[in-house]
């Protein structure tokens, strides 16, 4: 198995945390796909979302892979007055990470992070290992403390 950035952060950290491997599809990778085809329970599975505001300023989210961003509270959260996804071709340049692949672990540069408060609720929940077809079992406070996250109320 590759060990990846996100692992070496946890590791470093002396976090304790698991990985998932799981066979992916080029046209599916959506982290409801990655729940499905590792065997994972969809509600633990959170996405990885990378935001730019008005100001060119990227955001990092983390949320429920069935989930949608409430565009008004990260609004609120980033005093912003316009924020949305950064292009798929732009994420790699930003994060280091492609589409079906991005870890709010071990980006190019750190960005303000916020993780969705739900992710307290379970004892781990799953994030891109930082490659496709991998996934990261953490417990959540833990992975906002390595993210140097926030924990909010992120989603609709």
């Amino acid at each position: 198995m590759v060990k990846t950035n996100a692992m070496r952060i946890l590791e470093t950290a002396g976090i304790p945390f698991s990985t998932k491997q799981y066979e992916f599809s080029e046209d599916q990778l959506d982290a409801v796909h990655a729940a499905a085809s590792a065997g994972l329970p969809v509600e633990q599975v959170f996405k990885t979302i990378v935001m730019r505001n008005e100001r060119n300023e990227i955001y990092v989210f983390c949320v429920p892979a069935e989930t949608t961003v409430n565009l008004k509270k990260v609004r609120a959260l980033t005093s912003s007055k316009d924020i949305n996804p950064v292009k798929p071709q732009e994420l790699l340049g930003l994060t280091g990470y492609i589409r079906g692949g991005c870890s709010p672990l071990g980006m190019k540069k750190k960005y303000p992070t916020f993780i969705d408060e739900t992710a307290i609720l379970f004892d781990e929940i799953y994030v891109s290992a930082g490659q496709r077809g991998m996934q990261i079992a953490v417990n959540g406070e833990k992975l906002a403390e390595a993210c140097d996250a926030e924990l909010a109320e992120l989603t609709l």
